[in-house]
């Protein structure tokens, strides 16, 4: 069982102020939409960074920093300096880049403060929809105002499944396109959203039963990961270890499944 150090009022205040901050951000970046992808900077093969990004990364810290000041940072463009011990702020500004430059209405802000490995509130925010999803640790889970919940399907072959291929990590490309295929076969349906943060999210809601992916980063998962357990999910590693925001791989699912999609995945990997 997750524990917080901090009182549920206080967590209450920061997912608040967290949620009034992640609209005004996400408000700013969907006014830079159409961007041309040449304004774009490549920071490595195939992962984009624009300035929406960088921008958007420092009103977050800027905001952050006054919600609670006590927080390092780990942030995907740099900014602020992470505590290695305690609390620390996990910001994507900008989840779905590629989405973004290309003008593909799929991308999201994703924030989460985490004490030690685990988060214990998170928000993330889609602009396009206008959807706030949001959690506290043991606060259940939300879309806008709405309480939201995991799907009941117990059984993979009644389950639609999200994943993400990763852009620069090819080093087990065979066994993930071989589990890919074998998913495939076993399941309703897969899709692929292009950002990570907006697959946990629809898996909190109910859109997706479950979703898993490798090479992923602590900004990529960690909101999405309080939102779905507290919207009654579990989320692991492909091996079951639950401490997974500085792990590469995840499983999150509606629970029922997890064990038979464990089961699929841990043979490939």
């Amino acid at each position: 069982m997750i524990h917080s150090t901090l009182p549920a009022d206080q967590l209450d205040f920061i997912l608040k102020e967290l949620i009034v901050l992640s609209k005004q951000v996400g408000s700013w970046m969907k006014s830079q939409t159409g961007m041309k992808e040449d304004i774009a900077e490549i920071k490595s093969a195939n992962n984009l960074v624009t300035y929406v990004d960088k921008e958007s990364e420092r009103q977050f810290v800027n905001g952050l920093m006054r919600i609670f000041p006590d927080a390092g940072f780990v942030a995907e463009e740099g900014t602020g300096v992470q505590k290695m011990n305690g609390f620390n702020w996990v910001i994507d500004p900008l989840d779905g880049t590629t989405n973004f430059v290309h003008g593909v209405p799929v991308w999201c802000t994703s924030v989460a403060l985490c004490e030690g490995d685990h988060p214990i509130v998170g928000v993330i925010y889609d602009p396009n929809l206008d959807e706030c999803y949001s959690a506290r640790l043991a606060g259940g889970a939300f879309l806008n105002e709405s309480a939201i919940a995991v799907t009941d399907i117990s059984h993979l072959e009644k389950s639609l499944l999200a994943t993400g291929f990763p852009y620069d990590d090819f080093g087990r490309e065979e066994k993930y396109i071989a589990l890919f295929r074998d998913l495939m076969r076993k399941t309703r349906g897969m899709r692929r959203l292009g950002s990570a943060a907006l697959d946990l999210a629809w898996t909190a809601c109910g859109r997706f039963e479950g979703f898993y992916e490798y090479g992923l980063n602590p900004w990529d998962m960690a909101a999405g990961i309080v939102i779905v357990r507290e919207a009654g999910g579990v989320v692991t590693t492909f091996h079951g270890n639950d401490s997974v925001v500085f792990a590469d791989d995840m499983i999150a699912t509606n629970g029922h499944i997890h064990p038979e999609i464990s089961a699929v995945i841990q043979r490939h990997f």
